[in-house]
């Protein structure tokens, strides 16, 4: 059987990649930073509190302590998206339109740069979020496939054969 997906890596789709790779392969070290940095904003605001009786003193230290709280909360809210955002900017001029065609021993992704095949053993994780399949490589490296862009085949077809493919279970991201 072949499946064939038709993936633009537009802002939407980085951004799920970005939320896989923190919910699978980097979870820990996520969970680890996100605790640490709410910690951090929650002694931020506690140290901005005037002790009973003292008198509330706006000066340029609490100024820059506020500014770096709001750019934390930020990033933590918006994580994925700026994640996905760095990748899109890095991403070779061509590669953000993507045709695969998978294949019983390999898969081919064609994009404007050229053909490269690869190799189901390779794939670290399977993850699969409301529009997309995710496959993950490494700490910084996965790839997408926009449910909507089958071309060839069906979702449900090509969820099992990925996961007989990979020998993986799919983790569903929300």
């Amino acid at each position: 059987m072949e499946f064939i997906f038709e993936t633009n890596y537009d802002q939407k789709g980085v951004s799920a990649m970005a939320e896989a790779l923190r919910k699978t392969i980097r979870k820990k070290k996520s969970k680890r930073t996100r605790i640490s940095g709410w910690i951090i904003i929650l002694l931020a605001i506690l140290i901005s509190i005037p002790a009973k009786g003292e008198e509330f003193v706006l000066e340029a230290r609490m100024i820059i302590t506020w500014i770096v709280v709001l750019i934390m909360v930020i990033t933590l809210i918006f994580e994925d998206k700026i994640n996905g955002y760095i990748a899109k900017k890095r991403m070779l001029t061509g590669m953000d339109k993507a045709k695969t065609t998978f294949k019983e021993e390999n898969y081919i992704i064609e994009t404007n740069i050229g053909k490269t095949e690869f190799y189901y053993e390779n794939i670290k994780e399977l993850a699969e979020t409301e529009d997309y399949f995710v496959f993950v490589f490494d700490q910084s490296h996965a790839q997408i496939y926009a449910k909507k862009g089958i071309a060839s085949g069906n979702i449900d077809d090509f969820r099992k054969f990925i996961i007989e493919k990979t020998e993986k279970k799919i983790q569903e991201i929300k």
